[in-house]
């Protein structure tokens, strides 16, 4: 039995799995609170983390039937680019700033100058850094908290947070190192000139959390956390991963050909890859893998949270508004979303408002509008893709995962748009269950003596992964073919922002 964590933005799951059926035998979450300014400030204080972490286990472990003392290892997946900082006591400084957070935007500008702009970036750091990512809030920190910031031991990612609380160890692996911005993913290694740079003293060279390969346990869990949880004393921890990087080991995403795409509140979609080429798109982020390799990424800014808010403009339900877009025809008659409520960081559109194109009095329905704004992240998706796809990125099948994933309408839409075959796994908690099927591997390889003779990884997500074929949806050729041109009217309306 494997435990398996997702600490997200809005709450933490919890997954039982049992690796030798392949099964999760039960499930459990806890909510999280957002500390947010109009200044772009999105932070949470991270004993909510731990709260939902004990709710989330002990609901699952109830739901399987199980005892916690059948728990052989457990990893965790983390949302990606937070800052938490720690003093030598282990005491968390202040709220964790989060991978939303834009309030670092400007430092962040500044560091980039630093770098040489993107192409610099890139060149040095194999990734263009943005706002949000974990080095613009450790320069922020200093000028804003300079007493706390000299009182820093450790910093880390949400997830090493996490294995730090359960292990008493800091560590990090590369994957979600890749995100902080002071990682080379070309070399796997933290770039400590930059930090440097930001503090001159050294204080956060010495605070870095020690690199990891991923199948390599972080530790054995701490007893009284153990007995806090009601788990196995003997259980160790994996090394865990960012979301991303869970979310395409539970999608079986560990070899190339595959894309997974996340209809969440933001968009994410990647891919694996055996070597670091790092793509010249700036949009594109060429992060390590959780499971050996490379992952290109991107990110868009908007997604359910757009259509969300449309939704609750008009005090629809979900299959409402589900049945809104159904009948409503492709292209929205006329109708154009652009669903920047966020900005947009995949088209790189950071300082764009949102717009609704092409209204006149005989398409201004609510129909058209939600189908629009459907349409509309979903074009950002396609963008993103298609960077991809000139990176050399093989794309032969979508694995479609989060909230989105679950309307069969926006299924069609996508693999119409992306002209490409999508399904769902079976699973609702793809980065829980990747987490959890981490463990499993670690495990593998710590009962075989760390010698790398353990379960592979692939067997292991051959037998714990599996896809709905109720869901597979196929791109229909004329549906295919209307949304070329409706897409690139999206193209042509990106020109003037």
């Amino acid at each position: 039995m494997f435990l398996g964590i997702d600490c997200g933005t809005q709450g933490t799951k919890a997954i039982v799995l049992d690796a030798v059926s392949g099964k999760v035998l039960g499930e459990g979450s806890g909510a999280h609170h957002m500390i947010s300014g109009a200044n772009g400030r999105r932070e949470q204080d991270v004993q909510e983390w731990l709260d939902a972490f004990e709710q989330a286990t002990a609901a699952a472990l109830q739901q399987a039937g199980v005892s916690g003392a059948d728990i052989q290892a457990i990893g965790v997946s983390g949302q990606q680019h937070g800052l938490v900082m720690l003093d030598e006591t282990g005491q968390v400084l202040r709220p964790a700033k989060l991978w939303c957070d834009t309030e670092s935007a400007p430092e962040n500008d500044r560091l980039l100058t630093y770098l040489g702009g993107e192409a610099g970036s890139l060149e040095r750091l194999g990734i263009a850094i943005a706002p949000g990512y974990t080095v613009s809030k450790l320069l922020w920190s200093k000028e804003q908290f300079p007493e706390l910031f000299a009182r820093i031991d450790k910093i880390l990612l949400p997830h090493d947070y996490l294995n730090y609380w359960l292990t008493g160890r800091s560590c990090s692996e590369f994957g979600d190192a890749s995100g902080t911005g002071y990682f080379n993913v070309r070399t796997r290694a933290w770039d400590l000139d930059i930090l440097q740079h930001i503090d001159p003293s050294g204080r956060l060279i010495k605070a870095l959390p020690e690199l990891l390969e991923a199948h390599q346990p972080v530790g054995t869990i701490l007893p009284a956390i153990a007995e806090r949880l009601g788990l196995n004393p003997k259980a160790i921890v994996s090394s865990g991963g960012g979301d991303n990087m869970m979310g395409a080991i539970g999608t079986g995403n560990i070899a190339p050909g595959s894309i997974t795409m996340s209809l969440g509140s933001s968009g994410t979609v990647y891919a694996f890859a055996e070597a670091g080429n790092v793509s010249a798109q700036p949009s594109v982020a060429t992060f390590c893998s959780s499971s050996g390799g490379w992952l290109p990424l991107i990110c868009t800014m908007n997604l359910t949270n757009a259509t969300s808010a449309f939704r609750e403009l008009f005090a629809l339900d979900i299959g409402a508004f589900n049945a809104a877009v159904a009948s409503s025809p492709i292209g929205a008659q006329g109708v154009l979303v652009l669903p920047f409520l966020n900005g947009e960081r995949v088209p790189a559109l950071p300082h764009a408002t949102g717009s609704i194109l092409g209204l006149d009095s005989t398409n201004l329905t609510q129909a058209n509008l939600c189908r629009a704004v459907v349409e509309g992240t979903t074009f950002g998706l396609r963008y993103g893709l298609d960077l991809l796809r000139d990176s050399g990125i093989k794309s032969d099948n979508i694995r479609l995962i989060g909230g989105g994933a679950k309307s069969a309408v926006w299924r069609q839409i996508v693999a119409d748009i992306m002209d490409t075959p999508v399904i769902c796994t079976t699973g609702t908690e793809a980065a829980a269950l990747g987490a959890a099927i981490q463990a499993a591997w670690c495990h593998s390889h710590v009962d075989a003596g760390g010698d790398g003779d353990g379960e592979s990884l692939q067997a292991l997500t051959e037998r714990c992964v599996s896809l709905d074929p109720a869901s597979e949806t196929r791109p229909v050729a004329e549906h295919v073919a209307a949304y070329q041109a409706v897409y690139q009217h999206y193209r042509t309306q990106l020109q003037g922002l």
